[in-house]
């Protein structure tokens, strides 16, 4: 099994060599990270405090079985119902959007640390075998999405007996 097919775009704990990424995603991951580490001496907010609507990735586990596929996503904080799962093309694809109802304005309130981040984020999986669309399940508990795609069956066909002729 080729296991960049299960990497998502720019995400990967692969060796750099193994990595399938999205140059983009990571060169804002880059400049995030730049800003946090500059920020953080002078107690100045995380960035995330100032990006209003942010690109997030959930943390994902994808294994493979004679089964099929089953995949946990940590979505801590969504709402099941702005959970988006769809199956076309055997592409696993998950879009979910993340809220936070703060009140920004608020005369007795000082901020010190904001560091929860809202936004959506959309993250896609190429199967690595026909899947049976019909048949997936997903289940939603305690923040984390679990969802088993199962192979589509083939079923096997009876070997035809060739008759040999007399020559």
């Amino acid at each position: 099994m080729d296991l960049r097919s299960l990497i998502p775009f720019g995400r990967s704990n692969l060796p750099a060599t193994q990595t399938v990424a999205d140059p983009f995603t990571q060169i804002r991951r880059d400049m995030d990270r730049l800003f946090e580490e500059f920020a953080r001496g002078f107690g100045v907010p995380s960035v995330s405090a100032f990006a209003g609507n942010t690109f997030l990735s959930p943390r994902v586990d994808v294994s493979e079985t004679e089964a099929g596929l089953d995949l946990k996503a940590e979505l801590p904080g969504v709402p099941e119902e702005n959970i988006n799962l769809e199956l076309a093309d055997n592409v696993l694809t998950l879009k979910a959007e993340h809220k936070i109802e703060r009140e920004e304005k608020d005369d007795k309130r000082t901020w010190h640390i904001v560091e929860r981040a809202e936004g959506s984020f959309l993250r896609r999986f190429q199967l690595p075998f026909e899947a049976d669309a019909d048949q997936v399940k997903a289940e939603f508990a305690n923040g984390v999405l679990s969802v088993h795609v199962p192979r589509k069956r083939v079923p096997e066909k009876e070997p035809k007996k060739i008759a040999i002729a007399r020559g």
